[in-house]
Parts: structure tokens; C-alpha cells; sequence
């Protein structure tokens, strides 16, 4: 079992910056690979950003050049750098992680991941 748990969330003007953070609880937290998605009310969540076990990192498009996403294995805590926010960045953010003996392997779908997080909110103001 794996807890995550997010961080870093809230208020920012368009434009701005925001960097959310989240921690594991599992000691094997390097032999994850993670993934950031977001949803807002009514609409499926969805894939913004994955990060494979060996740090090779992937994005959807709205999000390239903007976000960076990183982990630091000794922390157990996998982060969002959010650059440039546009208020379509505006929504709930979750953590998401998985198990794999693969270290190229990453998910870009709900299904892929079986451990969550409970979510944090960015809101971005035009």
C-alpha cells in the first residue's frame, strides 16, 4: 500500500507559478514511476505529466515548455513545477503512482496508476 499525499496547491494570478509537491509513504518509492493528472468537476480526469523510474519524463501538449515535472528518491516526493499558468491550469491536481520492475515505463492513463492521492486545488485568475 502507498499513500500520497499532495501539496502546494491554491490562488494564482495568470501568469504566475506554483510548484505542488507530492510525498509517499512507501520506502520503495523509487521503484514507481509517477504521474500527475487533473480533473475539474463534470469533465475525466486527465493525463499532465509522467516521470519513469530512470527520470525520463513526459507530457501532454497543453503543458510543454510550461511544467517540469521531477523527483527526488530520497525524499519519497515527486514535484510539479508549474510555469506561466493559464486559468485553463485550473483544476484539481492528483498524484498518482505505480509499481514496475520496468525503468523506461510510464502511464498516461487513469488505469495505468493504482495508487492516488486525495488531490490539491489550482486555481489560476485571468
Amino acid at each position: 500500500q502507498v499513500q500520497l499525499v499532495e501539496s502546494g496547491g491554491g490562488l494564482v494570478q495568470a501568469g504566475g507559478s506554483l510548484r505542488l509537491a507530492c510525498a509517499a509513504s512507501r520506502r520503495t518509492f523509487s521503484n514507481n514511476a509517477m504521474g500527475w493528472f487533473r480533473q475539474n468537476p463534470g469533465k475525466e480526469r486527465e493525463f499532465v505529466a509522467a516521470i519513469t523510474r530512470s527520470g525520463g519524463t513526459y507530457y501532454t501538449d497543453s503543458v510543454k515548455g510550461r511544467f517540469t515535472i521531477s523527483r527526488d528518491n530520497a525524499k519519497n516526493t515527486v514535484y510539479l513545477q508549474m510555469n506561466t499558468l493559464k486559468p485553463e491550469d485550473t483544476a484539481v491536481y492528483y498524484c498518482a503512482a505505480r509499481a514496475t520492475s520496468s525503468s523506461a515505463w510510464y502511464g498516461t492513463t487513469v488505469r495505468d496508476y493504482n495508487y492516488w492521492g486525495q488531490g490539491t486545488q489550482v486555481t489560476v485568475s485571468s
